[in-house]
């Protein structure tokens, strides 16, 4: 099956790379000279591109000129998915209405992820941080009178999750129906939905809630220690039995905070009594065993140290880049495909030959800057 992408940074790129790894032939179409913004970002965001854009093929078309739309139009005739994230109404703007699209090709399945879905705010520009600001999530991953983001672009990826959850949908409806559909995901109803839990808890306990780093989370252990060799291990003991074999292992009464709810309303006692046991033992250890007993623990990494974590190591993949070899992860659905990501226009040429236009087509609309 073939996927159309006109998207940029994260959200459309991150459909496309899922329905790659599932499979599906991506081809992203980009702005002649200019491609998806992601290719020139730099610092902190400069591995945008490398990563949502492997296993794809890049077409250079100008969509604002009348034979780039044709071009598009012709692509779409032999295409089952279409996914764009440019933004309320953009398409639209470019003559490429939804209407003409399944004029042409009943069944196409046209996904668009944006800021808002249909409402009040459907044509209000936004982008993954504004949406946690006004979900709640900054408020609710931040700390006192201090909000924060999530330390991904987690909105923009969930959203295409959803995108592409529901497009898999419609190709099983589309066997029934012989018919395509539009599909709408908004940003802000993906963040919205993460909130439902604490939504429904401020109507449950008729209070405003903390945000979780202030709160705490539900959970007597559930919290950061200091080791001797001055590692960072955060240590989760859930149920009561977990909490037996905790302190089977460090020499603690369990018969003294015997259930969870009791170790949680101790946690001024508890924790200083756990940080001071653990700030005596070497990481390695420490982990060995918590490993004894199955207790759930993790040693604070940064991202790249995942370049080093022999699990995670199995998970990723290597591709080359500006001239760089670059390791990255798969997706959790695995890969049927390893390509590297794309140079800008990489592919126009051959798709357009396959479209059926001839070298003195091609020659002039490259002369034209339509390609």
């Amino acid at each position: 099956m073939k996927v159309i992408e006109i998207g940029h940074i994260v959200a459309g790129p991150t459909a496309g790379l899922l329905l790659s790894d599932l499979g599906f032939e991506v081809i992203k179409v980009e702005k002649p000279g200019y491609g998806d913004i992601s290719r020139t970002l730099t610092g902190t965001s400069s591995g945008a591109f490398p990563f949502y854009n492997r296993n794809k093929k890049s077409i250079t078309i100008d969509l604002k000129k009348k034979e780039g739309v044709e071009i598009l139009m012709n692509l779409i005739k032999h295409t089952d998915v279409l996914i764009d994230n440019l933004g309320y109404g953009a398409l639209n703007s470019l003559g490429l209405q939804y209407e003409k699209m399944v004029e042409i090709n009943s069944g196409l399945i046209y996904l668009t992820i944006r800021g808002y879905g249909e409402g009040p705010y459907e044509k209000r520009k936004s982008l993954d941080f504004p949406i946690e600001v006004h979900s709640g999530l900054a408020y609710m991953t931040g700390i006192k009178d201090r909000p924060m983001r999530v330390g991904a672009s987690i909105i923009d990826m969930s959203a295409a999750m959803f995108g592409v959850i529901a497009v898999l949908n419609a190709i099983i409806e589309r066997e029934r129906t012989g018919k395509g559909k539009k599909i709408t995901i908004g940003m802000f109803e993906t963040a919205e939905f993460f909130m439902g839990q604490h939504i429904a808890s401020y109507q449950l306990i008729g209070k405003d809630l903390k945000p979780l780093n202030e709160e705490g989370f539900a959970w007597g252990i559930y919290d950061f220690f200091s080791t001797l060799d001055g590692k960072k291990i955060f240590i989760a003991v859930t149920t009561d039995d977990q909490w037996k074999k905790f302190c089977g292992l460090f020499s603690l009464d369990a018969d003294e905070f015997p259930s969870n709810a009791i170790r949680y309303s101790n946690r001024d006692k508890l924790i200083p009594k756990i940080s001071d046991i653990v700030s005596r033992i070497p990481l390695e250890t420490i982990t060995k065993l918590l490993d004894k007993e199955n207790i759930s623990y993790s040693i604070l990494y940064k991202p790249w140290d995942l370049l080093n974590d022999i699990h995670a190591g199995s998970k990723m993949i290597e591709e080359k880049y500006n001239g760089r070899t670059l390791k990255v992860p798969t997706s959790p659905l695995g890969n049927s495909q390893l390509n590297d990501p794309p140079q800008l226009g990489e592919n126009t040429e051959e798709l357009l030959r396959d479209l059926g236009y001839n070298s003195q087509d091609i020659e002039r609309f490259k002369r034209e800057h339509i390609i």
